[in-house]
């Protein structure tokens, strides 16, 4: 393999895939990138067996030369070290060079480079997909629709499936769900689908998509999305993602989403955040972060926290309305913070059933979005 090709496009592309790189793999080859270079451009490649990333770089871009092919060829090399270096590279161009024995030669202006690498036709192959299912999301639309529920996955291996996020598809209905068995987070939007009269449901790991938002442009440019069998994969018009699907039964969470009320307050967003963060300042850490919410009247509402070691916070805080029975209820800040934090809108109802039973978040405007926790049951 030889090549020249353009120093940003290859950075951009080199910062995308070593995204599916782990540090810790038991697997060496995996430990680098492919390389792959043909008569249509470069396609680079990583996977940590969980997550596989292609990116794929034409050779022309309109008029413009992205790549001089001298010869076609393919190589793995360290990830580690190909990422740093190419960054630092002073040239516009970067000239790479397999020569004898996988020694890789990589020039940039006046700086010259050896990597020893690896042999390509070694490296595991992508997945195969079998496209009877696709459906398009906007890329805004589906990084906006991981980053509501995603928080609110589990990061404890004792129930791996809750790792992950489910994804129901039923017809032009899609709806993304995240626990840990004490909050939730539920997320639902209208797409394109191919396959209209398919059912589909799948769990995704929570890492993947945290890697994929990162990855996402922030545009409406479709992400073509394909499940099949064991894998997801997420297209877009020069990176293929894929990843593993979770094994196991997710849990039925509409059974634990309350369907009325005994009491609803409407409140500002923003207002209840800077309370809440407040509140968390005096609650007690090792007693989970926990503060008391009491409705006052149809203007008001107190929060309340305590340590023993530092002391207490009380503040009276505003709300829009306040409908039903009056309140007294302990929970986690953090997980309300965590919820109030990807909610878009500037207001928010939340639904209570009663001190003990789960209350519901409901952003102003966002119909396809609700938010759930779980209270403490002792203060």
């Amino acid at each position: 393999m030889k090549i020249s090709v353009n120093k940003n496009l290859l950075v951009e592309g080199i910062h995308h895939v070593s995204k599916a790189v782990s540090p810790r793999t038991v697997i060496p080859i995996l430990s680098g990138i492919k390389f792959d270079a043909n008569e249509d451009g470069l396609t680079l490649t990583a996977s940590d067996s969980d997550i596989s990333i292609s990116y794929y770089i034409p050779k022309y871009a309109g008029e413009v030369e992205n790549i001089v092919l001298h010869r076609t060829g393919k190589i793995v090399l360290p990830a580690r070290f190909i990422t740093e270096m190419v960054k630092k590279l002073p040239s516009e161009r970067v000239n790479i060079e397999v020569q004898n024995h996988l020694l890789t030669s990589i020039t940039s202006g006046s700086v010259e480079f050896n990597l020893h690498g690896l042999n390509a036709d070694e490296y595991p192959r992508l997945p195969h997909i079998d496209e009877e299912l696709s459906i398009f999301v906007p890329s805004l639309l589906l990084k906006n629709l991981i980053r509501q529920v995603a928080f609110a996955a589990s990061t404890s291996e004792s129930r791996p499936i809750l790792t992950g996020i489910q994804w129901n598809l039923h017809g032009n209905e899609l709806t993304f769900v995240g626990t840990d068995g004490i909050r939730l987070a539920k997320s639902k939007i209208t797409v394109e689908n191919q396959s209209v009269e398919m059912v589909q449901s799948v769990v995704v790991p929570v890492k993947s998509l945290n890697e994929l938002n990162k990855i996402l442009d922030e545009n409406e440019e479709p992400v073509e999305i394909l499940i099949s069998g064991s894998q997801l994969l997420l297209r877009t018009n020069n990176l293929l993602f894929y990843s593993r699907l979770l094994e196991g039964n997710y849990p039925d969470t509409s059974r634990i989403i309350p369907q009325n009320s005994k009491t609803k307050i409407v409140i500002e967003t923003k207002l209840l955040i800077d309370a809440l963060e407040r509140a968390t300042l005096i609650a007690s850490r090792d007693r989970n972060n926990v503060v008391k919410v009491s409705t006052l009247n149809e203007q008001e509402i107190e929060i309340y926290s305590f340590s023993p070691e530092i002391g207490k916070l009380s503040e009276k805080v505003g709300i829009y309305s306040l409908e039903g029975e009056e309140l007294k209820i302990s929970f986690n800040a953090k997980y309300m913070l965590d919820a109030l934090k990807v909610i878009d809108s500037s207001t928010v109802e939340i639904s209570f059933l009663g001190a003990t039973s789960p209350f519901v978040i409901r952003p102003i405007g966002q119909e396809g979005t609700i938010h759930l926790i779980v209270p403490v049951r002792n203060y």
